[in-house]
C-alpha cells in the first residue's frame, strides 16, 4: 500500500501524446475516425436490436453474437472518444487512476470478448459435428453460464494485471507515446525492473489470447473435417456460411492482439504499435457487423423484416 501511495504521488498524472506528429492532418483524421466510430456503433447496435426483436434469431448462436456486439460497443467506447479528443489537442492529460481504469476496462472487455469467441467456436463445433444433440447440449442455461464465466474471467484477470502494472514506480517521464493507456506503452515508462511484470503480462495473454485461439483452431479443424464429409454442395455451403464470419473475426481479433502483447518490452515500437492499435480499436470493430451480415442470410433477412416493419409504422400515420 505504501508503494502504491508513493507511486500515485510521483505519477498523479499521465500525458497521452496521441498523434501530435500529424500536424494539420489531425482534423482530417478526426473526421475520418469519427465517421468510422459512428458506423461501428450503428452496426453493432443494429445487430443487438435485430437479435433481440426478431423471433427467428432466438438461438444460441445469435445470443452469443448479440452479447459479442454489446461487449464490442463498450470496448470501443472505452478507447475511441478519448482518441478523438486527442486529435483535437496536442496532448491529453489523464489522471493516474483514470489511466488505470481505462487499462482495466480495455483488458477486461477485450478478455471477455476473447473468451466469448472461443465459446462461440464451441457452439459451432456442436452444431456441425453433433447436430442431433445440439439442443440438448447447448441450452439457454449453459449459454448464460458461459457468458457469465467469460465476463468474470476477463474482469478478474484484468484487475490482477492492471494492479500489478500500476504498482510500478513511474518516476521519470509520464508521457505515454500512444493514444490510450495500453500495456506496452505504460510498462515502457516504468523506472524499475519490469521482468516480473512482463512475465505476468505473458501469462495473462496466454490465458486470454493463446489458449482460446488454439481452442478455436482445434474446433475448426473438427468442423472443417465434418463439413468435408457432407455430400451435398448446398449442405457444405450452408455449414461453411455459418462459421466463416466467426472464423474471420477470430483471426482478425486474435492476430492483432497477439502481435501487440505477446512479445518482450525490448521489442516495443511506439509508432508501429499505434498503427496496429488503430486497426484493432477502430477498423476491425467496424468490419465485424459487415462480416457477420454479408454472408449470413438469416441476419440479412431479419434486417429486411426490421426495415419493412419500420416503414409500415411510418406509413400508418400518413394513411390515417
Amino acid at each position: 500500500m505504501a508503494q502504491f501511495q508513493k507511486n500515485h504521488t510521483l505519477s498523479s498524472e499521465f500525458i497521452i501524446l496521441g498523434f501530435e506528429d500529424l500536424g494539420e492532418l489531425q482534423i482530417f483524421f478526426f473526421g475520418l475516425f469519427l465517421i468510422m466510430h459512428l458506423v461501428t456503433l450503428a452496426g453493432h447496435t443494429t445487430i443487438v436490436l435485430i437479435t433481440l426483436v426478431d423471433s427467428c434469431l432466438q438461438t444460441p448462436m445469435y445470443f452469443f453474437l448479440r452479447n459479442l456486439s454489446t461487449i464490442e460497443i463498450c470496448y470501443i467506447l472505452v478507447i475511441v472518444p478519448n482518441m478523438l479528443a486527442n486529435f483535437l489537442s496536442r496532448s491529453q492529460r489523464m489522471s493516474f487512476l483514470g489511466c488505470a481504469l481505462q487499462m482495466h476496462l480495455f483488458i477486461a472487455l477485450g478478455g471477455a470478448e476473447c473468451f466469448l469467441l472461443a465459446m462461440m467456436a464451441y457452439d459451432r463445433f456442436v452444431a456441425i459435428c453433433n447436430p442431433l444433440r445440439y439442443t440438448i447440449i447447448i441450452t439457454r442455461a449453459l449459454c448464460l453460464q458461459m457468458l457469465t464465466l467469460a465476463c468474470i474471467s476477463g474482469f478478474a484477470l484484468s484487475l490482477a494485471l492492471t494492479t500489478l502494472i500500476f504498482l510500478l514506480p513511474f518516476c521519470q517521464s509520464h508521457e505515454i507515446n500512444h493514444f490510450f493507456c495500453d500495456i506496452p506503452a505504460v510498462l515502457f515508462l516504468a523506472c524499475s525492473d519490469t521482468r516480473a511484470n512482463e512475465v505476468a503480462v505473458f501469462f495473462v495473454c496466454m490465458l486470454i489470447l493463446l489458449i482460446p485461439f488454439l481452442l478455436i483452431l482445434l474446433s475448426y479443424a473438427f468442423i472443417i473435417a465434418a463439413i468435408l464429409r457432407i455430400h451435398s454442395a448446398e449442405g457444405r455451403s450452408k455449414a461453411f456460411s455459418t462459421c466463416a464470419g466467426h472464423l474471420l473475426v477470430s483471426v482478425l481479433h486474435y492476430g492483432c492482439a497477439i502481435f501487440i502483447y505477446i512479445r518482450p518490452k525490448s521489442c516495443y515500437t511506439p509508432e508501429q504499435d499505434k498503427v496496429v492499435s488503430l486497426i484493432y480499436t477502430n477498423v476491425t470493430p467496424m468490419l465485424y457487423p459487415m462480416i457477420y451480415s454479408l454472408r449470413n442470410k438469416e441476419v440479412k433477412g431479419a434486417l429486411r423484416r426490421l426495415l419493412k416493419s419500420y416503414n409500415q409504422m411510418r406509413q400508418q400515420p400518413n394513411a390515417r
